[in-house]
């Protein structure tokens, strides 16, 4: 269940783990990053063209993390990315963590990546699945 109207680029649950939480007894805010990098890899993976080489690399540039509601243990949570911005070289991706019914919103915000030139360090195009699936991801038929 989305929390909003985008499609989503991937959605994946996540089980917690005990040694997510913290001394407050709950996720520790540096575990939300982990479930997002967990989740841009697995959509990353399911466009079945390379997005990383030995000549490109993504890059974050940019995380925008609002933390909405304590995750309590135990607890399942979704991740779900969405395509809020394609760029030359980079995408922005929007992203929610919210309990496993989506009644609960944990967090939400969004990170830039940007693709680079491994031997420049400069920008470079996005890859063509990347920019072809975040474009459009129903019809590309998003995970």
């Amino acid at each position: 269940m989305s929390l909003d109207n985008r499609t989503s680029l991937v959605r994946m649950p996540i089980e917690l783990r005990w040694r997510d939480l913290d001394a407050f007894n709950h996720v520790n805010n540096s575990n939300f990053m982990t479930y997002l990098e967990e989740a841009r890899i697995r959509w990353f993976d399911s466009l079945g063209e390379a997005w990383l080489t030995d000549t490109i690399a993504p890059l974050l540039a940019a995380v925008q993390m609002n933390y909405r509601v304590p995750i309590p243990y135990p607890s399942s949570v979704v991740v779900e990315l969405f395509a809020d911005r394609v760029g030359t070289t980079s995408v922005t991706i929007g992203h929610h963590i919210a309990s496993e019914d989506g009644t609960v919103l944990h967090a939400d915000g969004h990170v830039v990546m940007v693709w680079i030139d491994r031997a420049s360090g400069r920008p470079t195009p996005l890859p063509e699945a990347v920019r072809r699936v975040a474009s459009n991801p129903a019809a590309a038929g998003a995970p």
